[in-house]
């Protein structure tokens, strides 16, 4: 079986939701043309869908080797790594904000990589929030509702922040 085969085999396993076979005909095309920069690209994507982000990133970097002008790798690449960098941020994420203030410089870092991330302005206003800046804290939800109007969480957190910025302004 050639490259370009498996390649359709590989998206055929992803339309029937079996990863797995997909990562396996990524990696045998892989095998047989290890230069093939697209290859390794569309593995990562479909490792990232599998929440294998280490080998995502191995191969999102592995393609902008093999092709450093494709643009679209290295986004990719920045929407990983910014990933990566919410799920460490997540572990800072405390109710008494002693290393809630690590996870803010973690989260502002992911949306420097990534501007469309959701996820990342979702806890980045509820860390500031745990940290009583909740001028900040409703910025961050404020983006994050650009990105998606209809975010229910994020349409509950800016109200709830609101209340909170009113009470701490009065007392």
């Amino acid at each position: 079986m050639k490259g370009k085969e498996l390649i359709k085999k590989a998206y055929e396993a992803i339309l029937n939701h079996d990863f797995e076979l997909a990562i396996e005909c990524f990696d045998q095309a892989i095998a047989m043309e290890p230069d093939n920069a697209s290859y390794h690209y569309r593995l990562s994507i479909t490792y990232a869908r599998s929440n294998k982000l280490s080998k995502a990133l191995e191969h999102a970097a592995q393609a902008i080797q093999l092709d450093p002008e494709e643009e679209h790798f290295h986004y990719h690449l920045q929407h990983l790594k910014a990933k990566e960098i919410i799920l460490n941020a997540e572990n800072y994420i405390d109710e008494s904000g002693e290393q809630t203030w690590l996870a803010i410089a973690l989260l502002k870092q992911a949306v420097a990589l990534d501007s469309l991330s959701s996820e990342a302005y979702l806890l980045l206003g509820i860390a500031y929030s745990q940290v009583n800046e909740y001028n900040l804290a409703i910025q961050a939800i404020r983006e994050l509702l650009k990105l998606d109007p209809h975010h229910e969480t994020g349409i509950e957190l800016l109200e709830q922040f609101r209340n909170k910025l009113k009470q701490y302004m009065q007392s």
